[in-house]
């Protein structure tokens, strides 16, 4: 059953919330919207918490769905175990947070880092999955993105909040986003401060070991696809990949967007969500 109770967290804000015990670890959750409506998980960014990531979301998806926010182990007010994560073993946290909360099928969904964590969920629990959305994701890492977040890496090993800031920002976002927020980018850049590097330091090693394109013909739930635009990191070379291989896939384009597509769109991103959920609610 959760745990409430005090949490002093590296990285974290020091509050009181809830922390479900999953494998050894505690797990930090939020659930919104209606007791009896189906369950929708909301799977983070690598560089965000369930508090923020899905500000623009949780009102307009609570209505129709009971919300899971969470965030995985060494994200968040999650525990920061010290040592080497995967995606496996983050999907069967999932699993496990679930079955502690009683939830037996859920739709799934996640953008970036949340993403590949919502892939390999699918292919390790695939009777749990009752529709899957993937966002600015990808089931594979070319050599570009591999240098990309090696650097990401670097600046997070030297704990240089601002020069890990600089490094990871303008991959996030469009450059029409970033002018016309600059209040967002200095709340953000403060944010990075709190930041646990060594934690980071392993999400990004355990995102460079993802490689599940020979296995998404696999994945048998209706699946939705949707990137930004202009999203430079993980675009529309890494969607298409999933397009072909997650059998009758769905594809979505936000228009105008960076990475965080979720941020940059939101009415858009809601919208093509409930569309295409509506449309899969078995």
């Amino acid at each position: 059953m959760p745990q409430r109770g005090a949490t002093a967290i590296p990285g974290c804000y020091n509050l009181r919330v809830p922390r479900t015990s999953v494998h050894g670890i505690a797990l930090y959750h939020e659930l919104h919207g209606p007791r009896d409506a189906p369950v929708l998980v909301l799977n983070n960014g690598v560089l965000m918490n369930a508090s923020t990531s899905w500000a623009l979301q949780a009102r307009g998806l609570s209505r129709h769905y009971r919300l899971l926010l969470y965030d995985c182990r060494g994200q968040g007010a999650s525990d920061h175990p010290a040592e080497p994560y995967s995606m496996e073993q983050h999907a069967d946290d999932l699993a496990g947070l679930l079955d502690a909360l009683g939830v037996e099928r859920a739709h799934v969904a996640g953008i970036s880092y949340g993403g590949e964590v919502s892939q390999v969920f699918a292919l390790r629990h695939p009777t749990r999955v009752r529709a899957l959305v993937l966002a600015d994701t990808v089931s594979e890492v070319g050599p570009e993105l591999r240098f990309v977040i090696r650097s990401w890496i670097e600046a997070a090993r030297s704990g240089d909040a601002d020069a890990f800031f600089d490094v990871t920002v303008p991959w996030n976002f469009s450059h029409a986003f970033m002018r016309a927020n600059s209040a967002l980018l200095d709340d953000a850049r403060r944010r990075y401060h709190q930041l646990d590097f060594p934690a980071v330091v392993r999400l990004c090693e355990s995102f460079l070991q993802v490689d599940v394109t020979a296995r998404l013909g696999a994945i048998k739930a209706p699946t939705c696809i949707l990137y930004g635009e202009l999203d430079a990191l993980k675009g529309r070379p890494y969607a298409e990949i999933l397009r072909r291989g997650i059998p009758h896939a769905e594809l979505h384009v936000l228009a105008g967007a960076g990475h965080a597509s979720c941020w940059e769109r939101p009415n858009e991103f809601n919208t093509i969500v409930l569309g295409f959920l509506a449309k899969h609610p078995a």
